[in-house]
């Protein structure tokens, strides 16, 4: 018998819609961006890191993550709890924090960013532009947005918050 993981009990049931609109409103942004910086250096190097983000985030971790959660089925601060009930079977919450879902989404997020920079970086030394550089800084904007302020506020009010290695609130 699997022990149910303890919950953070002032953390929301549902989160607002307005929630989910601009969770999901940035992470099309972030992928938009990184997509276009990628395309500066090759369109085929963007047609790549669309395919692989999208998969990535909309499917893979929603398996690998969102089956494990409280919030399977439920609307989460992106909604993706919704989602994953769409796609695939209710895991075992009391695995959330060991799941191999929860190790490498920090390493899926960091490459939404990372490989996107270094194209960006490449294309800018072979030939430099004003586009590439408003791509550039609205890209480290968008993430480090959505690596800190808007990840805190989402964390601060969900009841996975004690038990999510990925939660940018501890007690």
């Amino acid at each position: 018998m699997t022990k149910e993981p303890r919950l953070y009990e002032q953390g929301l049931e549902v989160y607002p819609k307005t929630d989910v609109a601009i969770g999901n409103v940035t992470m099309l942004l972030w992928i938009a961006l990184g997509t276009l910086g990628c395309y500066f250096l090759h369109p085929a190097v963007a047609w790549v890191l669309l395919a692989v983000a999208l998969a990535a985030i909309y499917i893979v971790l929603r398996k690998l993550v969102c089956t494990n959660c409280y919030y399977y089925g439920k609307r989460c601060s992106t909604g993706w709890g919704a989602l994953s009930v769409l796609l695939f079977k209710q895991g075992d919450m009391s695995r959330f924090d060991t799941g191999v879902g929860i190790k490498i989404a920090p390493l899926v997020y960091g490459l939404l960013t990372l490989v996107p920079l270094v194209a960006l970086a490449i294309s800018m030394a072979i030939s430099f532009s004003i586009a590439k550089t408003v791509v550039l800084i609205l890209l480290l904007v968008v993430s480090a947005c959505s690596g800190t302020v808007s990840r805190k506020k989402s964390c601060t009010r969900c009841k996975m918050r004690l038990v999510c290695p990925g939660s940018a609130v501890k007690e």
